[in-house]
């Protein structure tokens, strides 16, 4: 598999009473075209930072981010807002507008980008469909459950066509069954699409159920990067320790089931 994703020695800090804070510290990934890739860690690794950073919403303070042979950091605002557009993004809270509908919602990004109506109204339908709410089109985020608002949030993500989509604990919020529902939406929209997907998560079975290959983010570092099976088997850094120490107490349980996760 081709490269897709290349980060180099990533830092980050930010500024808390005059003192600098370490949020990455020199990080290292590839991610493979096609490949759904998780990037698993505790609260305050650094996880959303790192998601933040991949399609500038945050700036590194140096380092090298490389999408797709573009080098991320090196873009003008005018070439950055383009590139933007071919990293979609899906966060925790969803992030819709409550006082828009669903098409609106889902059409958003293609509104402010100028799209005409007719191809603005052709995307958002192809986009409603994939996920799922053709029927849901004309309701508010209001009325819908937490899944089918991630699913709207999925949607807008896709409507511009992205090369990537980077999932920022997109179903924490979700319960265990509506949890496996989006896992299986997100697997089933790569499939199709051979999208490549950054998963970043601190849940163990997301992981374990979507990815093939992953990284353990541990203050700041990636503290090791490999096949999840291999990881979950024999894990290097104290993080991964503890989350297969963690995941393997709960090997009495069935992902499928809904329980676990």
């Amino acid at each position: 598999m081709a490269e897709f994703v290349t980060i180099k020695n990533l830092h980050k800090n930010f500024i808390k009473d005059s003192v600098p804070i370490k949020v990455l510290n020199g990080v290292n990934l590839t991610v493979n075209k096609g490949e759904i890739f998780g990037v698993i860690g505790f609260s305050g690794a650094g996880k959303s930072t790192l998601a933040r950073c991949i399609n500038r919403l945050e700036t590194p303070d140096s380092g090298q981010i490389i999408v797709d042979g573009t080098e991320i950091l090196s873009l003008s605002d005018k070439e950055l807002r383009k590139k933007r557009k071919k990293i979609g993004m899906v966060f925790q809270n969803f992030n819709l507008f409550e006082s828009k509908t669903v098409y609106q919602n889902i059409a958003y990004p293609l509104a402010i980008d100028g799209y005409k109506k007719s191809e603005i109204k052709k995307k958002v339908i192809e986009a409603a469909e994939m996920v799922g709410l053709s029927d849901k089109l004309s309701e508010y985020p209001g009325g819908l459950s937490g899944g089918q608002k991630q699913r709207v949030g999925i949607a807008r993500a896709l409507v511009g066509d992205p090369d990537l989509l980077l999932s920022d604990e997109s179903t924490s919020a979700l319960d265990p069954q509506t949890t496996i529902q989006i896992l299986d939406l997100l697997k089933e929209i790569n499939k199709k699409t051979n999208i490549t997907i950054l998963m970043i998560t601190h849940e163990l079975d997301a992981i374990k159920y979507t990815c093939r290959k992953m990284a353990v983010l541990e203050n700041g570092e990636i503290t090791e990067e490999g096949l999840v099976e291999d990881i979950f088997k024999n894990p290097t850094s104290r993080t991964g320790a503890l989350f297969a120490k963690v995941f393997n107490e709960m090997q009495h349980t069935e992902l499928g089931d809904g329980a676990g996760i």
